[in-house]
C-alpha cells in the first residue's frame, strides 16, 4: 500500500490523535507550499497567510478575523516548532486516550487553545508592557490546547509515572507544575504572548479537571462544539454486504455466514472506536479494507 493510501486510513479510522496530528501537519505544508508559490511569482507579501490565520492581540483586529481563535491552533511556521509540539500532543495525547474519551480530546485540545487565545488578547490589551506591540503582535501554534491537554490528564491521574531521558521515572504532576512555572516566569521574557497563551491552556485544562472529577463530564463543552467534535468522530459502524458469485447451498448456511462476516465486522469497529485504528492487527486491518470496498 502506498503512503498515500495509508494516511487516508489512518485519518478515516484513526483516533482523534492522530487526526488531530495530521491536521497540523497539513496545515504547516499547505502553508509552506503557498509560501513558494507566492515567492516564485512575486504575487503579494509571503507574510498575508499568517495575517490571516494568526491570532492578532489587537481587539478590533480580532474582531475582523474571528475565525483565527481557530486556526492560530493549527499555524506553525518553523519545522522545530511543529516538531516540539506534535510530540508532546503524541506523548501526552496517548496517556490521555488511556483514561478518556477521544470526543474530549478535541474538546479541550479546541477549548484549550480558545482561553489561551483569550488570555492573550486580554493580557495585550490592559497590561501598560505590551501598549507597544499590541496593535502589530500575534499568536499562533498549538501550544496552548496541548498545555491544557497536559494539564487536564497531569492532574487527573497525577501519579502516572513515565521515563524521561537523563531525568528517570517521572509523576504526571511534576511535569505539568513544572510547565506552569516555567511559563510563569518566562512572562517577562521575549515571548511574552506565547507564555501567557499557555497560561490560559493551562487554567482551561484544570477547569477541565474539576468538572471530571466531579463527574460532570464537561457536557456543556461538548455541546457548544458538537459540530468540531462530530469532524474527528470515528465513522459510525458500516454495514457490509457480500456477494457471492455462486448460489449458496441453502439459506440458512448463507445468513449464517453473513451474520458472521458482520459479527466480524463489529468487533473490529468497536476495537476502533475504543482504542484507534492504530490497535489493530493486520489481520484485521485488511479484514476492514476488504470489507469497505466490498460496500463501495
Amino acid at each position: 500500500m502506498d503512503i498515500w493510501e495509508q494516511i487516508k486510513r489512518d485519518f478515516r479510522f484513526g483516533s482523534n490523535l492522530t487526526k488531530l496530528i495530521y491536521l497540523n501537519i497539513a496545515v504547516f505544508l499547505v502553508i509552506k507550499i503557498l509560501y513558494i508559490f507566492l515567492f516564485l511569482f512575486q504575487i503579494t507579501d509571503n507574510n498575508i497567510i499568517v495575517y490571516w490565520l494568526s491570532l492578532p492581540s489587537n481587539f478590533s483586529l480580532f474582531l475582523l478575523r474571528p475565525w483565527s481563535i481557530i486556526t492560530y491552533q493549527f499555524l506553525h511556521e518553523g519545522f522545530l516548532h511543529i516538531l516540539f509540539n506534535m510530540l508532546w500532543l503524541y506523548w501526552f495525547g496517548k496517556i490521555f486516550l488511556e483514561f478518556l474519551s477521544q470526543k474530549k480530546l478535541v474538546t479541550i485540545y479546541l477549548l484549550g487553545g480558545i482561553f489561551g487565545g483569550l488570555f492573550y488578547i486580554i493580557a495585550f490589551n490592559i497590561f501598560p508592557a505590551f501598549s507597544a506591540y499590541k496593535d502589530y503582535s500575534v499568536a499562533l501554534g498549538a501550544s496552548a490546547s496541548i498545555l491544557a491537554i497536559v494539564t487536564t490528564i497531569s492532574f487527573y491521574v497525577p501519579n502516572y509515572t513515565i521515563r524521561l531521558m537523563f531525568i528517570g521515572n517521572i509523576k504526571l504532576k511534576y511535569i505539568a507544575l513544572f510547565s506552569i512555572l516555567l511559563d510563569i516566569i518566562s512572562i517577562a521574557g521575549e515571548n511574552s504572548g506565547g507564555h501567557i497563551a499557555h497560561l490560559g491552556g493551562a487554567f482551561f485544562g484544570f477547569v477541565a479537571y474539576l468538572q471530571l472529577k466531579q463527574g460532570k463530564n464537561i457536557n456543556f463543552f461538548d455541546k457548544i462544539f458538537l459540530g468540531f467534535t462530530n469532524f474527528f468522530k470515528t465513522k459510525p459502524k458500516m454495514k457490509v454486504k457480500y456477494k457471492s458469485k455462486k448460489p449458496p447451498r441453502n439459506d440458512y448456511d448463507y445468513n449464517k455466514q453473513k451474520a458472521e462476516q458482520q459479527k466480524q465486522i463489529d468487533i473490529i469497529l468497536d476495537k476502533i472506536s475504543k482504542s484507534g485504528y492504530n490497535s489493530l492487527t493486520k489481520k484485521e486491518k485488511e479484514i476492514l479494507f476488504s470489507a469497505s470496498k466490498k460496500n463501495k
